[in-house]
């Protein structure tokens, strides 16, 4: 059995871990039943998925959140140091203009150059995203979600100013950034062509100071809202400035999140009448570890096991569409507005009411699980097909290296929102031209892995065919041994 890292104790990293670079969380719990289940996968267990540090992954199409620092909902050293352990290459960071500049002309990088300086210190890709307004300029907008959009030109003029004094102080360090988080939010109501014009003012900032930079557009707060985007986009297309970005970014929260799929399509054939190079993005999406009164995904029971299934289920269902995906957040968030102020619980590491770190939650473990199977070499197959007897409610992906054949399926019931229940049901499933050789099942929330019996998968004409394989309403693998142990 591969036994994972020692215990990270509530106290600070040894000298040798420091010396060594590596990061070490309080409360971090690498021991190999770190999450239990009553999962019973009826199957014998031979290991342990051994998380995998930032600085042992070259590079990820996984983003964790770091938002709201630019307010002080949260407090980045409070939880800093569960960043490295993670595995997530990327982070997504609000810049905070107004937390920035509070007096006119007059910049403190300080607290922005802590995250990005310990980011890249530690293997770390910062996304930087410009938003929101100042409100120490007449018209500058606010610093939050409502009315937070330049309203004059003495606004917008400033925010140029503060745009090219952020990329020029980070060039070399930050090569991803985004515009505006949300401009279709209710709260917001910005017009499609409003937030067109802004986004290309500020993407031609960047790109002249560094022509390098990747750039998303939008940050879009759905993905049913086509026309939209379409005016959107147009404005950028009539301008001809479409080559300034890389990406749409998007935000979709759905119940159940497959159900976000459909809307997804829409978003990509608009995208498609007018660049062949425009990449969707997944910027934000996550769920609550328990009931909150408000905000996305409100209003329903759940708890830490749907938390971590939802939030698995999201990352798979985006990387085995082949899109860049995120998970919000890092940490709960405090939304500190006075007698008002309340949680949102979405966080993979615990809080409280004063910002600190309490513990992770099943959630970082399992997302940690999958940063440590699903790095940037393993891509989905195209045209991945099989066959099985599990109806429509089974989402399945084949992932392969480059040059290789189908060497991981991920699996899972996706019929209904995420559920309490561990209880499995057995699925016949066929994959053609699979490279398997030595497959082993595997439970991406525990991280358990499980020896397939002999006698349970075969390989004919080119196929591998497995037998009675559990799956249940949280992703599992079929993988080859060597890429999880």
């Amino acid at each position: 059995m591969i036994i994972s890292r020692d215990l990270c104790f509530p106290t600070t990293c040894t000298a040798s871990l420091l010396t060594a670079g590596l990061a070490c969380g309080q409360f971090i719990d690498a021991s190999p039943d770190r999450v239990k289940t009553p999962l019973n996968a009826g199957m014998k267990r031979i290991g342990t998925i051994t998380p995998r540090s930032t600085r042992e992954i070259k590079s990820s199409r996984i983003t964790v959140g770091c938002e709201t620092l630019d307010r002080d909902y949260t407090v980045f050293s409070a939880y800093k140091d569960y960043l490295p352990p993670l595995g997530v290459k990327k982070i997504r960071v609000q810049a905070g203009w107004a937390k920035t500049e509070q007096a006119r002309g007059v910049y403190d990088w300080k607290w922005l150059d802590e995250v990005i300086d310990y980011a890249l210190a530690n293997g770390l890709e910062p996304w930087l995203e410009t938003s929101y307004g100042n409100p120490v300029y007449a018209g500058g907008g606010g610093n939050n979600l409502l009315n937070s959009l330049m309203t004059s030109p003495e606004g917008y003029a400033a925010w140029d100013r503060w745009v090219e004094a952020m990329a020029t102080r980070y060039r070399g360090k930050v090569k991803e950034w985004e515009v505006w988080n949300e401009p279709d939010h209710p709260l917001q109501k910005i017009e499609p062509e409003t937030i067109a014009e802004l986004n290309i003012r500020t993407a031609m900032i960047i790109k002249r100071i560094s022509p390098e930079a990747r750039i998303a557009a939008l940050a879009f707060a759905s993905n049913s809202n086509t026309p939209y985007l379409d005016r959107f986009l147009k404005v950028i297309s009539d301008a001809g400035k479409l080559d300034l970005f890389q990406w749409v970014s998007y935000h979709s929260y759905d119940m159940r999140p497959e159900d976000s799929y459909p809307g997804v399509a829409r978003l990509k054939e608009v995208m498609a009448r007018y660049s062949p190079h425009l990449l969707l993005r997944q910027g934000e999406n996550g769920a609550p570890s328990t009931y909150i009164p408000s905000f996305a995904l409100s209003k329903y029971y759940w708890t830490e096991y749907t938390q971590a299934k939802y939030d698995l289920r999201r990352l798979l269902g985006d990387l085995g569409r082949d899109i860049e995906t995120s998970v919000f957040t890092i940490i709960d968030i405090h939304y500190d507005w006075g007698k008002d102020s309340v949680l949102n619980k979405k966080g993979l590491i615990e809080a409280d009411a004063t910002k600190a770190a309490i513990r992770p939650k099943v959630a970082y473990y399992a997302v940690q699980n999958l940063a440590a199977v699903f790095d940037d070499s393993l891509r989905p197959v195209p045209g991945f097909a099989c066959d099985h007897d599990a109806g429509e409610s089974l989402s399945v992906f084949g992932f392969g290296r480059a040059g290789e054949k189908t060497r991981v399926v991920a699996l899972w019931l996706g019929g209904q929102v995420p559920t309490n229940s561990f209880q499995t049901t057995p699925v016949n499933i066929t994959v053609p031209d699979a490279g398997f050789r030595k497959p082993v099942w595997v439970d991406l929330m525990t991280g358990g892995i499980h020896q397939i019996p002999a006698n349970r998968w075969s390989r004919t004409g080119g196929k591998c065919t497995f037998t009675a394989i559990p799956v249940y309403d949280s992703p599992v693998l079929i993988a080859d041994r060597d890429m999880v142990m």
